[in-house]
């Protein structure tokens, strides 16, 4: 069995004195583990750091073994990332998101949406509101997607304003008026191509971290790496919160 794809190194672990497994997210395959040898050394080491853009090739003698991996590098991001702690903890809790995925499992948007994220770590602001779409992505991609379009309660496309915490979908700002302070809010970059506040920014992490950690972390007995409080607090100073009403 043999394959070359291109890749974004989400991380790697030591194999023996000298080697490594590689974990790359693949345009084409999926989030896939192989094994790198010589992986551990100084000299292959520096290659292999998260977020650094790859192209890979995989090698077993079947399909269900670790496989290995040949290595040769694209875009070096890492390097650059570790010198600001806001790139640092983003590329952090993007990997980890990524682990949510099924090992082998193809998500090609996934991992456009990836590529262009690590293009943007030198403006917070920007590269923020990039994550906040990456986790609804994430959230679509594993059954649980968000239902923006139209409001739940009138089924009109206009005015959408909030977001129910019970089933996912938007309420107009209308409809939501007995409850605002029981939903979250709707910030217009999610449904439009706006230029985002630092407000909606933080709205939108809120909206997000609420149904990952519902939805897809809790069932599995998980919580947030602490990568993504690091993000948000290098980028607003705090961790945006639920609003005030949303456990009654």
């Amino acid at each position: 069995m043999e394959w070359t794809d291109d890749g974004i190194v989400l991380g790697t672990r030591r194999h023996g004195e000298a080697n490594a497994i590689l974990e790359v997210l693949t345009q084409d395959h999926g989030r896939y583990l192989g094994l790198v040898r010589g992986g551990g050394s100084s000299r292959q080491r520096p290659m292999l750091q998260p977020g650094n853009a790859v192209r890979v090739t995989w090698r077993a003698r079947l399909d269900e073994h670790l496989g290995h991996y040949q290595v040769e590098p694209l875009r070096l991001h890492g390097a650059a990332q570790l010198a600001a702690s806001h790139a640092l903890y983003g590329i952090t809790h993007l990997a980890a998101l990524c682990r949510l995925l099924a090992e082998r499992d193809p998500h090609p948007e996934l991992y456009e949406q990836l590529v262009g994220i690590l293009e943007l770590f030198s403006e917070p602001l920007t590269v923020a509101a990039a994550i906040v779409r990456f986790e609804l992505q994430i959230l679509a991609e594993l059954g649980f997607g968000l239902d923006l379009e139209s409001c739940a309660a009138t089924g009109t496309m206009n005015d959408l304003g909030f977001v129910s915490p019970k089933s996912g979908r938007a309420v107009s700002r209308l409809a939501a008026e007995p409850w605002q302070d029981r939903m979250f809010r709707l910030p217009a970059f999610l449904s439009a191509e706006v230029e985002p506040s630092s407000e909606d920014i933080a709205d939108g992490f809120a909206l997000t971290g609420f149904f990952i950690s519902r939805r897809v972390l809790e069932p599995r007995g998980l919580t947030f790496a602490d990568a993504r409080e690091g993000f948000l607090t290098a980028v607003f100073g705090r961790q945006p919160g639920a609003p005030a009403r949303i456990a009654q």
